[in-house]
């Protein structure tokens, strides 16, 4: 398990990353909400002290065991399927941030429960969601998460728990003097590179592996965003793209775990921006139901690349938040089924309306899926003047 010193290095690190993703420092009296697993107490005690020490006004909550959240799916009615918290929608139109410590107990235990459950759940919560990321819009919220090290995370990524820990302090420069320097530099870097990324007029981009071949169109007023200090870790570069841009073939060679389903394998087709066929070795049924959740769970939200420069990442870790910012020999890519970010669009986010959102392509969905391919590939940017460009090669931003 995580050590005092490891715990009070990660604290550090995740306030800088919530104030990093705010783009300013918290301010006193604001609210902060830290929800956590079970075994995430510690550090959710570490950070709660903090706060207090800031003048700030810490909220806690522990999220739900995987027992509760299998009863849950198993017996609630309707009624309570979709029952919404009283005083959840007040919190949510309140609070200036928001710190999620990741740390399940089980990965796979609503594996027989139907999927539409979940995606009736899901949806009935999304107002929620939109309160936040309207928030986030207009510059007053911000969040970041992290995973705390379980035996389930351990064995589901075949390793000892001890494994496990050295992989998530190693991934997030835990075992240095002052990690949050280190994530500063990171920072400084990454800017430069979506600074170049996003001066390029392209029209569209084609990644090719060994198993796809997918088209991507960022469409007009975007910019690249990442390493933002939500998520810790996080290396990885992204877009919003214009989902109805979207053709070809997406492989995941990575496996999934999703609202407690295992997902292995997956291979999406797309035809005029939404998932036409939908294939995986293991938990087929489950991700067809995922994608059918609402009208924009089968198109794409987002689009990413990480450069295995940054990113120490090399090892499978059965969890999207370390698996989607791998860097091994090959680093990655990932595109994300559903809501897409407005952080990605070039302008203020504040005058990102829904109507500009369906007018620029932005997907909307109670969705958002990450699936990872770890395969060497080539990302070539096409031009608007017919140019072509190789944007990433084998790992590597090569601009």
């Amino acid at each position: 398990m995580l050590s005092p010193n490891h715990l009070e290095k990660y604290a550090d690190v995740l306030l800088w990353g919530l104030q990093t993703a705010k783009k300013a420092s918290l301010k006193k009296n604001e609210i902060v909400l830290i929800q956590y697993g079970q075994p995430a107490l510690k550090l959710a005690e570490i950070l709660y002290a903090r706060l207090l020490d800031m003048g700030i006004h810490p909220v806690q909550r522990m999220v739900a065991t995987f027992e509760m959240e299998k009863s849950f799916y198993e017996k609630a009615n309707p009624k309570q399927l979709t029952f919404l918290t009283p005083g959840d929608q007040e919190l949510y139109q309140n609070i200036g941030g928001r710190i999620y410590l990741h740390a399940p107990e089980s990965l796979t235990h609503l594996k027989d429960i139907e999927p539409s459950r979940i995606g009736k759940a899901m949806v009935s919560r999304k107002p929620l969601k939109d309160i936040l990321d309207r928030r986030e819009e207009q510059h007053k919220y911000s969040w970041t998460l992290c995973i705390v090290p379980t035996d389930e995370l351990a064995r589901q990524a075949r390793m000892s728990i001890k494994q496990y820990t050295g992989q998530v302090v190693k991934g997030c420069y835990l075992d240095r003097n002052h990690p949050v320097a280190e994530w500063q530099h990171i920072h400084k870097e990454v800017m430069a590179i979506k600074k170049r990324l996003s001066s390029l007029p392209v029209k569209y981009f084609r990644m090719e592996s060994a198993g796809m071949d997918l088209k991507i169109t960022p469409g007009d007023q975007r910019k690249w965003a990442g390493v933002s200090g939500h998520n810790v870790p996080s290396f990885e570069v992204f877009i919003s793209p214009d989902w109805r841009g979207t053709e070809g073939v997406y492989f995941a060679n990575l496996p999934s775990f999703r609202s407690g389903n295992y997902v292995e394998g997956i291979r999406i087709t797309f035809a005029r921006g939404r998932a036409v066929r939908i294939e995986a070795k293991q938990g087929e049924a489950f991700a067809k139901k995922q994608l059918a959740m609402d009208v924009g769970a089968c198109q794409v939200g987002e689009f990413s690349l990480t450069d295995k420069r940054f990113s120490r990442i090399d090892r499978f870790m059965a969890e999207t938040l370390f698996d989607e910012n791998f860097g091994g020999k090959a680093g990655n890519s990932h595109i994300a089924l559903g809501s897409s970010y407005s952080d990605t669009f070039n302008g203020d986010p504040a005058k990102l309306t829904g109507a500009l959102k369906k007018k620029l392509g932005f997907n909307d969905s109670a969705l958002h899926w990450d699936l990872v391919n770890t395969e060497p590939k080539t990302v070539t940017a096409h031009l608007t003047d017919g140019r072509k460009v190789v944007i990433y090669d084998r790992g590597v931003f090569t601009l």
